[in-house]
């Protein structure tokens, strides 16, 4: 394994590699030609903000399999282009958190009372102490847009402040946060309207973009409301924020990010005296920066030697560090991916993935991709994962579908998994499994077949009229092509009619030949004959 690292990192991370005894280069300042000629000769790629990760960058990735920023943004990173190419991006978000809320209330107490402006008035020889008279934070009601890792550091201190902390999340769905300590406010004028103290900790985005408008400003918010933006430029209306701090519709703001950055030397804001600017500085630490470094580091050693994923960017909330209990389910769903794609015949439409019980359902994502890969790995010349699988499933309209069934199947208990493909041609196939105290995935179902089978290794599935002498025609069958058979199971279904058709699956200890398959398909009453290779056999 080989790590290129692009940007100037912390010694403390460059240690942490050394000792991992994994080869890695330094190469600082790559232009973008040079970087593209050089990447896939290694198998990650660690970054800061100066190295450019382009689409063409990543044309031709060779080895690459993962992309580590050390911090949070990943504007440098073109993150389609990377999932489409199966690389897992991964920050270090976490590792600025304590700085970055540290931040936010460094700027709350500074605005409150009025210190850089007390500051410069001392230092120019003044000496007015009734002109910087401020306001104590004790008694205040914060509000905290955004209670992710960030929000929820700046909630703890402020409430060991004596604060009343509300809270707004359209993702949080519990009534409070914190053990019952912050109300969360469904509504965010009925929350702006009852803060003396507002500060966000979201995202950039559309669905942030001027949260703080014009009219909040102007109509909803108290007079003597404070503005705390640490997070992103656009989440407030910067122009209509200058404006109300100037007509004091408002009584102050403190800003560390900046729609623009930076922002132009004529901005509104900077003839402003009640407010505390910042030049982004959210993150800037010594702690934070040689914390985020060491964190790429272990990320990238972490997912390279163990498959674990710390901080992914773009992998869809898959996990696969899974503990002893729940790592079988994600077995279980590669392998009746797998079965499932022998046995169907012709592209997919759907793919869907129900699962019932107590742990598989908290997996449906992962299983559904893992699943997936094993559905599309056959079928595609392009390298398939767990990264690249959901764009390349729907960029050949391939809808992948999850759901969480409350109840198991009909007749069956405990964690289910079944998955589903409805074909382009109108056929379809399930098939259902679960994994038993001894951690060995089973499958249980296939179509409205019952059995109970490790699925591994060399397999043929044969779908037969169920009529006297086939079980015999198919074992002399196999004995004369010499392929022994390591186990069968045998179900049937009987029909209305009173008709029936049976499927058998078969084990074998090594692989069946394609005149052996031929022959089985050219039998009186053999429907279907196929072979697959199961992960999980030797």
């Amino acid at each position: 394994m080989r790590i290129l690292v692009a940007d100037k990192l912390a010694e403390e991370g460059l240690d942490f590699l050394k000792q991992t005894g994994i080869d890695f280069d330094t190469k600082v300042g790559l232009k973008e030609d040079e970087l593209a000629a050089t990447v896939g000769g290694y198998d990650a790629l660690i970054v800061r903000s100066g190295a450019k990760v382009t689409a063409k960058v990543l044309t031709n990735p060779g080895n690459l399999k993962a992309i580590a920023r050390a911090g949070v943004g990943v504007d440098n990173i073109d993150l389609d282009a990377a999932t489409a190419k199966g690389i897992l991006v991964l920050n270090t978000a976490e590792a600025s958190t304590l700085s970055t809320a540290e931040h936010a209330l460094a700027l709350m107490m500074s605005l409150a009372r009025k210190i850089p402006a007390a500051h410069a008035h001392v230092k120019s020889g003044q000496w007015q102490r009734n002109k910087y008279q401020g306001t104590q934070l004790a008694g205040k009601t914060l509000g905290i847009v955004g209670l992710g890792r960030i929000g929820r550091t700046v909630a703890s201190r402020a409430i060991a402040m004596e604060m009343t902390v509300l809270g707004f999340d359209p993702y949080f769905s519990s009534q409070t946060a914190l053990d019952g300590k912050v109300r969360m406010i469904r509504d965010f004028d009925e929350f702006l309207s009852q803060l003396d103290v507002i500060t966000f900790h979201v995202p950039g985005g559309e669905g942030t973009k001027h949260l703080l408008n014009r009219d909040r400003l102007f109509n909803k918010a108290r007079p003597n409301l404070l503005v705390v933006n640490d997070a992103r430029g656009e989440v407030v209306d910067e122009m209509a924020l200058a404006e109300a701090l100037k007509e004091k519709k408002i009584a102050g703001a403190a800003i560390d990010v900046y729609q623009t950055e930076p922002p132009p030397k004529d901005h509104p804001l900077f003839a402003l005296e009640n407010v505390v600017l910042t030049p982004h500085l959210g993150a800037s630490t010594d702690e934070a920066q040689t914390a985020v470094s060491v964190d790429a580091c272990k990320a990238i050693v972490a997912y390279l030697k163990n498959g674990e994923i710390r901080g992914a960017v773009n992998a869809g909330g898959i996990r696969l560090d899974l503990p002893p209990d729940e790592a079988p389910f994600a077995e279980l769903a590669r392998r009746i991916g797998s079965l499932l794609g022998g046995y169907s015949e012709g592209g997919y439409k759907t793919i869907t993935l129900r699962a019932s019980g107590q742990r598989a359902p908290k997996l449906l994502n992962t299983l559904l991709r893992v699943a997936t890969v094993e559905l599309l790995k056959p079928h595609l010349d392009t390298p398939v994962n767990v990264i690249n699988v959901e764009h390349l499933a729907r960029s050949r309209g391939i809808e992948l579908v999850a759901i969480n069934e409350p109840e198991p199947p009909s007749g069956l208990v405990g964690d289910i998994v079944g998955i589903r493909v409805d074909g382009q041609n109108g056929e379809s196939h399930r098939v259902l499994g679960t994994v038993y105290l001894d951690g060995l995935p089973r499958i249980l179902r296939i179509d409205n077949f019952n059995m109970d089978m490790i699925p591994e290794g060399h397999m043929v599935m044969i779908v037969n009229k169920d009529m006297p002498g086939v079980i015999g025609m198919v074992g002399t069958s196999f004995g004369d092509a010499g392929v022994n058979i390591a186990n069968m199971v045998i179900s049937r279904e009987v029909h209305p009619d009173g008709s029936a058709v049976a499927l058998m699956l078969i084990k074998t200890d090594s692989p069946p030949t394609d005149a052996l398959l031929n022959r089985l398909r050219a039998r009186p009453n053999i429907v279907r004959a196929k072979s697959v290779v199961v992960p999980g056999g030797k």
